[in-house]
C-alpha cells in the first residue's frame, strides 16, 4: 500500500474517536482515558507493519489495511442466549465462565460463583470506573507498545477481563474466556484489552477462546497483560478458532517474578491473516517460562507465530515447542527469539519448531535467533519440516486402516506433544477433536 493509503486509513480511525468518546458513558474520567488519548496520538506516528519490518518480513497485512472497520459501540448491539452461545463454550468439566461480545464484557452471559475470597473476575470498564486501585498500579506499565495495530487496541479498548488472584489464593477452576466476534451488519473492530495479576503464591488456569459469528469480515485486535508474582503460576490455554475472512492480532506480553511458573499454550484454527506476538521477561531468579503452540492452516490461511523470552537475571529457565500442520496454500511462520543479558548466568533455554505438511503448495518460514549474552549457560534451538511418516504411514495402511483414519492417528500423534500440556482432561479430547475439524481432507469419526 501506498503512503497515502496507509495515512488514510490511520485518518479514518481518528476520525471516528470523537463518536466513539462519546458513548463511553463516564469512562472519560477514568486513568484509562488518559491512556487513551495517549495512544491515538501515538496511532498518528506509528507505522502499521511492513514487509519491510524485520519482524514482520514474511506477513503481509495490507488486506486488513483496505477494510474500515467500526467499533462495536457504533453499531447496532449483538444480542446473544446462553443457548446460542452454548455450542461454542467447552464442557465436562467445571470452570467459571465469562462472556466478552465484540470486545465488551456481558455480565448476562458470563457465570462467575463461589470465588475464593479477594479474587475478582470481572469488566475492565467496570473496574476501572469502581476500583481502579485494584490494577493502576500495575496496568499497562509492562506490555511493549509496537506498531500501529497494538496503539489502535489501547486508543479504543474501553473493555475486556480483569483477573485478580491475591497471594496465596489458588482457583481450584478453570477460567473459561469465550471472545465471541463478528456482526451481520457491519465490519467490526473487537479491541479486547485484558489485564491477568498473580499474586505470591497463587494459581489459576485460564482458557481463552476466541470464536466468530456472522458473515462480515472483522479485526480481532487483542492485548493481554500479565503480572506472575513470586512463586505464582499460571496456566493460560488459548484457542483461536476465528471465523474464516477474520483478522486475528495478538499482542500478549508477561511479567515474571522470583520462582514464578506461567505455561502458555496456544492453539490456531481460524482467521485468514493470524499474528501472535507473545513475550515474557523473566526479571528475577529460578522463573520457569513454558511456551507450546501448535497451529493448522489449510486454503489460503496465513498463522504466523512471533515469540520472545527476555531472560534478564541468572538461574532461570525457558522451553518452547511450536508445531504447525498444513493443507491446501496454506502458510505458516514462526520467528522464536531469546535473549539472555550478560546477568542471566545459569540459564537453560530451549527452542523446536517443527511443521507437517500435507500439500505441495504450502509454505513455512521458520527462524529462531538466539541473542546470548553470557557465557555460562545451555541454549539450543531447532527447526524441522516435512512430510507425515511415510513409513508409519504404509504400516497403518497395510493393516487394512482407511486413508482417511491412518493420516488422523499420524496428526493425532504428531500433535501430542503439544496438547500433553494441557492438564484437562476433557479439554484436551475437544482440543483433539477440533484438529481433526479443521482440517477438510481429514474425516473425523
Amino acid at each position: 500500500m501506498s503512503k497515502t493509503e496507509i495515512q488514510n486509513i490511520k485518518d479514518w480511525y481518528a476520525s471516528q474517536f470523537s463518536e466513539y468518546e462519546s458513548k463511553l458513558n463516564g469512562q472519560t474520567k477514568t486513568f484509562l482515558h488518559d491512556l487513551r488519548k495517549d495512544a491515538l496520538s501515538k496511532l498518528n506516528e506509528m507505522n502499521f507493519p511492513t514487509l519491510k519490518d524485520e519482524e514482520w518480513r514474511y506477513t503481509n497485512v495490507s488486506p486488513i489495511l483496505k477494510h474500515n472497520f467500526v467499533h462495536p459501540l457504533s453499531v447496532e448491539k449483538v444480542e446473544y442466549t446462553k443457548e446460542e452461545i452454548s455450542k461454542y463454550i467447552f464442557s465436562g468439566f467445571d470452570s467459571h465462565l465469562v462472556v466478552i461480545i465484540n470486545g465488551i464484557f456481558s455480565e448476562e452471559l458470563s457465570d462467575i460463583k463461589n470465588l475464593p475470597d479477594g479474587v475478582v473476575i470481572g469488566s475492565l470498564d467496570k473496574i476501572s470506573r469502581e476500583n481502579p486501585e485494584l490494577i493502576k498500579n500495575h496496568f499497562g506499565k509492562n506490555i511493549k507498545l509496537k506498531n500501529a495495530f497494538n496503539f489502535l487496541n489501547a486508543a479504543y479498548s474501553n473493555d475486556g477481563l480483569v483477573l485478580y488472584v491475591p497471594n496465596n489464593k489458588v482457583l481450584e477452576k478453570p477460567i473459561q474466556v469465550l471472545y465471541l466476534n463478528g456482526n451481520d451488519n457491519a465490519e467490526v473492530l473487537s479491541v479486547p484489552r485484558s489485564f491477568i495479576y498473580i499474586g505470591k503464591s497463587a494459581e489459576a488456569s485460564v482458557i481463552a477462546n476466541y470464536r466468530g459469528m456472522g458473515k462480515n469480515p472483522y479485526l480481532s485486535n487483542v492485548i493481554n497483560e500479565f503480572v506472575i508474582e513470586q512463586n505464582a503460576h499460571l496456566n493460560y490455554y488459548k484457542v483461536q478458532n476465528e471465523s474464516q475472512n477474520a483478522y486475528h492480532i495478538d499482542l500478549t506480553d508477561g511479567y515474571q517474578n522470583r520462582d514464578s511458573v506461567f505455561n502458555h499454550l496456544s492453539l490456531s484454527f481460524g482467521g485468514l491473516i493470524v499474528r501472535n506476538d507473545l513475550a515474557s521477561l523473566l526479571d528475577d531468579e529460578n522463573i520457569q517460562t513454558h511456551y507450546y503452540g501448535l497451529y493448522v492452516g489449510q486454503q489460503n490461511q496465513h498463522i504466523d507465530n512471533y515469540t520472545f523470552v527476555d531472560h534478564a537475571k541468572p538461574n532461570c529457565e525457558s522451553n518452547e515447542l511450536y508445531k504447525g500442520i498444513l493443507d491446501d496454500k496454506a502458510r505458516g511462520v514462526f520467528t522464536g527469539r531469546i535473549l539472555v543479558r550478560q546477568d542471566a548466568q545459569k540459564t537453560n533455554a530451549y527452542q523446536s519448531n517443527k511443521a507437517v505438511l500435507l500439500s505441495e503448495k504450502t509454505q513455512v518460514d521458520t527462524k529462531p535467533q538466539l541473542e546470548i549474552f553470557a557465557d555460562d549457560v545451555k541454549c539450543s534451538h531447532g527447526a524441522a519440516i516435512g512430510r507425515l511418516d511415510d513409513v508409519a504411514y504404509f504400516y497403518i495402511r497395510s493393516r487394512g486402516v482407511p486413508e482417511a483414519i491412518a493420516k488422523s492417528m499420524l496428526i493425532k500423534a504428531y500433535a501430542s506433544d503439544v496438547l500433553d500440556n494441557v492438564t484437562i482432561e476433557e479439554f484436551k479430547e475437544q482440543l483433539n477433536h477440533m484438529i481433526f475439524e479443521s482440517l477438510h481432507r481429514v474425516e473425523v469419526e
